[in-house]
């Protein structure tokens, strides 16, 4: 079933930009023009990818009577990027979320992530708990704060294994970063193979244990990726052109900062999550796994699971069930005698 999504700079989404903290934000900001407004939606992308991530949602969000502000995280987009890994922390964009919000003259909304803007997005709600009404993330389950410090290495030697391509893409070294730059054949071949284009040697593009296979960025040929047409593939190259992956890599780079800032969080909310929240579950998610999720009513008492049959690119691999799931909670958890709350 075809799904209405937004085309390469939609009028319908227009780019905005938004100066909080001595950093420029930028963000899409699509505002209903066939009802009143209901309430707001923030909506918070992963790696690697940007604001543009929420295409097939913004359009079903809109219909809703929603206005939809999907921003471009640290180091994507025309957001930028930073040499400071303090700029890629979750109390940093939840921050500049909270700035964005106060700009936009809204005072209380629905926030949305994937991937690490999946986890940033229960942060948000945890730091904001007063501007925060209602939660959903798309694959990544909430994660309490830890009473002690984890390395990342550590992490990987014993519950989560298959993060190790986090030490890749977190490496010093910068690897990824080195093995595509600002090489638009590199970046585009990179783009399809992350995003599920098969190598035509048969060799995975990416083992979530060890990481991505750069040799195959340098000399592997990578068969398009089938959740994007061509006019969006070269959009995305584009984009991810004009910084490259450095900023994108830093997010794995900022465990300890994260941790010494969820230190400070409140505590009577570090370990909860009292929002009304939804997790979609993607089935076929190698990495962000259905155990990750096990015991998260513990933490979130007012959730609501939902699976949807995909691999990561859930948003776009099944826009129809993902956007029926968040209908449907929508219509029977936010609006159901809420109005008066958004």
């Amino acid at each position: 079933m075809a799904v209405d999504k937004l085309k390469p700079d939609d009028p319908r989404a227009p780019k905005r930009t938004v100066s909080v903290g001595g950093r420029n934000w930028s963000f899409l900001d699509a505002v209903p023009t066939t009802q009143p407004v209901r309430g707001a939606v923030f909506l918070v992308h992963g790696f690697p990818d940007f604001s543009f991530a929420w295409r097939y949602q913004i359009p079903m969000l809109l219909e809703f009577g929603f206005r939809c502000v999907a921003i471009d995280c640290m180091g994507y987009g025309d957001t930028g990027s930073s040499d400071d890994l303090n700029d890629f922390t979750f109390k940093t964009h939840a921050d500049a979320i909270a700035g964005i919000a106060r700009h936009l003259d809204i005072d209380k909304f629905i926030i949305g992530g994937h991937d690490w803007g999946g986890v940033a997005v229960y942060r948000v709600a945890q730091w904001y708990p007063s501007l925060v009404t209602h939660i959903f993330s798309v694959c990544t389950a909430f994660m309490a704060p830890t009473p002690i410090y984890i390395p990342t290495e550590k992490l990987v030697a014993t519950v989560l294994p298959q993060f190790g391509y986090q030490l890749q893409l977190g490496s010093a070294a910068a690897p990824l970063e080195r093995a595509v730059g600002r090489d638009a054949t590199a970046m585009r071949k990179f783009l399809s193979g992350i995003y599920g284009g098969s190598p035509k040697s048969g060799r995975p593009f990416m083992d979530p244990r060890v990481g991505i296979d750069l040799e195959l960025l340098q000399n592997g040929a990578i068969g398009m990726t089938p959740l994007l047409d061509e006019e969006e593939l070269a959009y995305y190259t584009s984009v991810f052109l004009r910084h490259g992956l450095g900023g994108p890599c830093n997010w794995y780079r900022t465990r300890e900062l994260n941790f010494r800032d969820d230190k400070k969080l409140p505590r009577d909310v570090a370990d909860t999550i009292a929002q009304p929240t939804l997790f979609i579950l993607a089935t076929r998610d190698n990495i962000l796994t259905r155990e990750m999720s096990r015991g998260m009513e513990r933490a979130c008492p007012r959730l609501t699971r939902a699976e949807v049959p995909a691999a990561h690119w859930a948003l776009w691999q099944t826009p129809h069930e993902v956007n029926s799931v968040l209908k449907e909670w929508l219509e029977g958890v936010v609006l159901k005698g809420a109005e008066s709350r958004l």
